[in-house]
């Protein structure tokens, strides 16, 4: 592997750019929000002379998001914000095509990791775009003199917005961020149908498995949760729910699911995926009493909602790759032996194995960022420190630009019907 180095980028190949480059051009025909979007910040430059470090999954989808702050005017500088998800031909892209400081490395150890997190927080960013809250964490733990320099910021997951949630009722955070996650046409959208088909993409990928016929328990029925379970079911697997909400586990269940708890569920289960946001969602005592061959795969963001140490100690060493991404355990001794699969060393397996979100779920997703950036920077010095949600309209419109794009018309009001639901005078 070559590496290109320079202080304007740290990645793995420079000679992927003219692939990268091809296939951005291919998530960029199915983002056409996104697109219009960057046609008018082109026009009124919105986000001119404002530094941007953006810590994502530097994907093509991503590209795409960072092209777009760019020609709004920024100066962006962006990293991985997953040591795995990284697609080197896109960072060479990014840093030799687009001219975007690009610091993410397929495979990159934590130090790098970290190392490429200071790198963009070097640029002293005015916007910060987070996935996860590492780039936050680190500036506010590491380099709270900086903090003073922020207008605002973004979070794009769920994970992410927990924490800054925690941060802000410590009193800890710093500058005000929008949390695009809970925006209805991020969640409800790429949450849901994004998280749904692109990790059964990744466990396909890796384990070339049949679903249908299978045993398969998830971990988590949040919106993510719900969009796994529901392509599970549609390639005919066996689909077992383990939920700590009694309210999800209640629509789990309405849903058609059986809900257990994963202390009975790991005995049944022939594939396991976590998409919960927690840590040690499956421990040792789960793994003890696994079928022979399972296999495990995590879609939440953080790699520890499996617990590989535990997983590591109980195997006492005996661990071999199996298949490209996929890692055998053998537990226990003799007539007592069971093997353990996990896909991407328990690390997001659908940008880890396969290449995430299909663009057009992505488009909104990105058009969110793309508008929560303008919407904070538009209010600097009036909001407080503190996390917003996505104001109501920036939602509405580009739910109204997708339906206009795939030629989907729908009913307007009329005079009588608002002023029938503004009134309270017109009864039986």
């Amino acid at each position: 592997m070559s590496s290109a180095r320079s202080t304007k980028s740290d990645i793995a190949d420079a000679s992927l750019s003219g692939l990268g480059r091809q296939r951005i051009a291919w998530a960029d025909a199915n983002m056409p929000v996104l697109a219009s979007i960057r046609k008018r910040f082109e026009r009124d430059l919105p986000l001119k002379g404002v530094n941007v470090a953006a810590c994502l999954h530097i994907t093509t989808e991503t590209a795409n998001l960072l092209r777009t702050l760019k020609a709004g005017g920024a100066n962006v500088s962006a990293c991985a914000s997953n040591p795995l998800s990284t697609q080197d031909d896109v960072a060479a892209s990014l840093a030799l095509d687009e001219g975007i400081s690009t610091y993410a490395i397929k495979g990159e150890d934590q130090a790098t990791y970290y190392r490429h997190i200071d790198l963009v927080l070097d640029g002293h960013p005015m916007l910060t775009m987070d996935d996860g809250c590492d780039l936050v964490s680190r500036l506010h733990g590491e380099r709270p003199d900086q903090v003073a320099e922020l207008i605002g910021g973004t979070e794009e997951t769920t994970t992410g917005v927990i924490r800054l949630r925690a941060m802000e009722a410590g009193k800890a955070l710093g500058y005000p961020i929008v949390a695009v996650n809970d925006a209805d046409t991020k969640h409800l959208f790429d949450n849901r149908y994004g998280t749904g088909q692109s990790t059964l993409d990744g466990v396909i990928r890796a384990t070339n498995i049949l679903l249908a016929g299978k045993t398969a328990v998830v971990a988590g029925y949040g919106f993510c949760g719900k969009g796994v379970a529901s392509r599970l079911r549609g390639m005919g697997a066996q689909v077992i729910v383990c939920e700590i909400n009694p309210l999800r586990a209640l629509e789990a269940v309405m849903d058609g699911f059986r809900v257990e708890p994963m202390s009975a569920a790991a005995r049944e289960g022939e594939l396991f995926i976590t998409v919960t946001g927690n840590r040690d969602v499956i421990a040792a005592e789960h793994f003890q009493v696994m079928r022979d061959g399972a296999i495990l795969a995590n879609s939440g963001h953080f790699d520890i909602e499996i617990d590989i140490k535990a997983l590591e100690k109980l195997s006492g060493g005996r661990r071999r790759e199996v298949r490209p991404m996929v890692e055998e355990y053998v537990l226990g001794d003799g007539s007592g032996e069971h093997r353990v699969m996990v896909i991407a060393e328990g690390r997001l397996v659908n940008l880890s194995a396969a290449e995430g979100h299909p663009a057009s779920v992505m488009d909104m997703s990105f058009a969110n960022q793309a508008l929560a950036a303008e919407w904070v920077l538009s209010r600097k010095g009036e909001l407080e420190n503190r996390v917003y949600n996505v104001p109501a309209h920036i939602d509405a419109e580009i739910a109204r630009l997708k339906l206009d794009t795939m030629g989907v018309q729908i009913d307007r009001l009329t005079e009588a019907q608002e002023e029938y639901l503004s009134s309270w005078t017109t009864g039986t």
